[in-house]
């Protein structure tokens, strides 16, 4: 084997974090068929990595863009309508681009440890008046007897995730109308990698009332969603945003990816980060239409993240001599 890609046939748009439905509605309304289509990616997973499985030497971009030729092929073959590569590293984003797939951009928010040793020195980093918000969030989210525990390896029981499960169904049924994640699903994962998921639970009053799931990598911490059964102010960027940071710290990890979208997590210390997609149309017409759009996308990408970073919470002196 020279190199392989993960893909999948789906007649569907969910789960995926790059978002074509809208796409998938217009072609349909003029009489085409949008599924199936061909999706590349790591199901349920906004996180950049590798899609054209290749390893490196003098010939790896000549095998990149034959995986990416049979991609098309193979799009042709299932008559799928598209071909989706997501959160593709920009080298594979550029290649694919070079051999007639639509480039689009994104954003996500991303913490960068700068070689913290404890959060205090994270907060040294920020503007007062940013500090100070940030102090006072910690505090009133914890103001109700609220205590936090970090949860992983062998304390990620049956019960804990039958307790998490709860947090996950009530928030996301509000949240997104219909949760897609079960609850084998949890079990499935403390059996298989519990040593790599981090739950960030809550507790008040000798009960759990809210938690945040995270995944261990090598180096980041990849955050991903929450739930609650309890509401208080700040809980939420206390689990999902400040634990995950401390943790981070603790740990001596290079960042946290705090998933999909969300400006506010600006204020909070995550900064604007772009992310890769690339799209194989196959239809003419729909193509020149995506590409249209796609070209004023990306610009509004851009723009929207240089203005983003200028606004981040970071002292100006440490940012000049950072960049100087």
């Amino acid at each position: 084997m020279l190199g392989a890609v993960p893909a999948y046939l789906k007649s569907h748009s969910r789960g995926e974090y790059v978002f074509d439905a809208g796409w998938a509605e217009a072609y349909e309304r003029a009489g085409g068929s949008y599924y199936p289509k061909v999706q590349v990616s790591v199901p349920f997973t906004p996180a950049t990595g590798r899609r054209l499985l290749v390893p490196s030497g003098e010939n790896a971009d000549l095998i990149r863009r034959g995986l990416a030729s049979g991609l098309i092929e193979l799009a042709n073959m299932r008559h799928a309508s598209s071909v989706h590569v997501t959160f593709a590293p920009e080298d594979e984003w550029r290649l694919l681009g070079e051999i007639r797939f639509l480039q689009r951009n994104d954003q996500q928010f991303h913490w960068e440890n700068a070689g913290y040793a404890t959060f205090d020195d994270f907060l040294g980093a920020l503007a007062a008046r940013k500090r100070k918000a940030i102090k006072r969030e910690r505090r009133e989210a914890l103001e109700p007897g609220i205590e936090v525990q970090w949860l992983t390896g062998s304390d990620l029981t049956e019960t804990v995730w039958d307790h998490f499960f709860a947090f996950y169904m009530e928030t996301g049924s509000r949240k997104w109308g219909r949760p897609y994640l079960t609850r084998q699903f949890y079990t499935l994962i403390g059996e298989t990698m519990a040593d790599k998921v981090l739950l960030v639970m809550a507790k008040r009053a000798g009960r759990f009332i809210a938690g945040a799931i995270n995944f261990i990598g090598g180096d980041t911490l990849f955050g991903r969603h929450w739930g609650a059964i309890e509401h208080h102010p700040f809980l939420h960027f206390e689990l999902c945003y400040y634990q995950a940071i401390d943790y981070a710290i603790q740990h001596k990890l290079a960042r946290v990816e705090a998933g999909a979208q969300g400006e506010h997590k600006l204020a909070r210390g995550y900064m604007p980060v772009t992310t890769y997609s690339a799209h194989y149309i196959a239809d003419p017409a729909l193509r020149r239409a995506i590409a249209d759009y796609l070209k004023r996308e990306r610009a509004y990408v851009a723009a929207a993240g240089s203005e983003l970073a200028a606004l981040g919470p970071f002292r100006k002196d440490l940012v000049f001599e950072e960049t100087s």
